[in-house]
């Protein structure tokens, strides 16, 4: 087993070597870790399956004890790699309402925050490219 992050390691069944993946990754591929999938009217109009999450995003919890709620997320947390949500909170002993940590994984993006202009090119990038490239018209046969 490699010391130092690889990104060209490739997987393996070992749950260690997975958490190990997970855990020593950089910035830029956790940032992809916490992706989540589009609702199918996003999947059409965006001509992609998923996304990597932020805050503002309105989502919909598909998993878990939350399931069902949908709410804005709040809050990204790359270094465990989980999301918070406004709706998603449980009472502690003391009385205190706290946000509860959700797998990206186990919500559908329902709604997504176009504030940012490299997030909304990011977004749209896939869509362009699909318009750009005109479609091959097969040969008629005589």
């Amino acid at each position: 087993m490699q010391k130092e992050f690889s990104k060209e390691w490739i997987s393996s069944v070992q749950p260690r070597k997975q958490r190990k993946f997970r855990y020593n990754a950089p910035m830029h591929i956790r940032r992809q870790m916490i992706s989540a999938h589009l609702d199918k009217v996003l999947r059409k109009e965006y001509g992609r399956r998923s996304i990597p999450v932020r805050k503002g995003d309105e989502v919909k919890v598909v998993r878990g004890g939350f399931a069902g709620t949908v709410g804005k997320i709040t809050r990204v947390d790359l270094k465990s790699l989980k999301i918070y949500l406004d709706n998603a909170k449980r009472a502690k002993v003391s009385g205190q309402e706290v946000e509860v940590a959700i797998d990206p994984s186990n919500v559908i993006v329902m709604k997504i925050s176009l504030d940012d202009k490299k997030r909304k090119k990011f977004v749209t990038r896939k869509e362009a490219k699909k318009q750009e490239q005109p479609k091959k018209e097969k040969p008629v046969k005589k």
